[in-house]
């Protein structure tokens, strides 16, 4: 009973100066990004674009900013992490893989690949600052960008690329409580009872 009205009261003057200010910049936002040659999705994807198999050495690479040494987002991969790319399911056999990523598969040591891993997003809450600051309903919007590549090498030439990727990341969240911040300390004590 004690805690419950320290916890009214803080929550009674919470609201009361939300209430006064009203001022939807009091609600959060976040970034999440990474450093990058590139500045968007397009840059990377033309960077990747200009990778030619059997063509582009490991000097092009570096070039087009595929270099771990110099981009912190660029991760080396021996070729056990390659079967682990490619064979992660049951079900695929080394026989179904294209040729370039059997040949990788095959020279074990000489072949290493470069994977880059790249997530670019914003977040903001918006809407009715005491309804999210009480927790009854919070809303946020994340927009922003991924890519994804992976480039096989053997003998300082590439052999294979893959990408993958989210252009325009655009996701809406939003979390109702009928409660709001009661509901909070409800599964918290459920949490701390188990």
């Amino acid at each position: 009973p004690r805690n419950m009205k320290k916890l009214v009261r803080i929550v009674c003057v919470l609201s009361g100066l939300v209430l006064a200010t009203g001022c939807s910049s009091m609600l959060t936002s976040g970034q999440h990004s990474a450093k990058t040659p590139w500045p968007d999705f397009a840059a990377a994807k033309a960077a990747f674009d200009r990778i030619e198999p059997g063509r582009t050495t490991l000097a092009d690479l570096r070039r087009l900013g595929f270099d771990p040494y110099d981009n912190a987002n660029v991760r080396i991969l021996n070729y056990l992490d390659i079967q682990n790319r490619f064979l992660m399911n049951p079900s695929l056999r080394v026989e179904d893989l294209p040729a370039p990523v059997r040949s990788s598969l095959a020279a074990r040591e000489r072949a290493l690949a470069y994977e880059v891993d790249l997530c670019i997003t914003q977040s903001h809450r918006y809407g009715n600052v005491a309804l999210d600051m009480l927790a009854f309903d919070r809303q946020t919007r994340e927009t922003g960008w991924s890519f994804k590549a992976l480039v096989l090498l053997e003998h300082d030439r590439v052999t294979y690329k893959l990408w993958s990727g989210e252009p325009n990341v655009d996701r809406l969240q939003r979390k109702k409580q009928p409660l709001g911040p009661f509901q909070e300390i409800e599964g918290l004590a459920c949490t701390a009872l188990h």
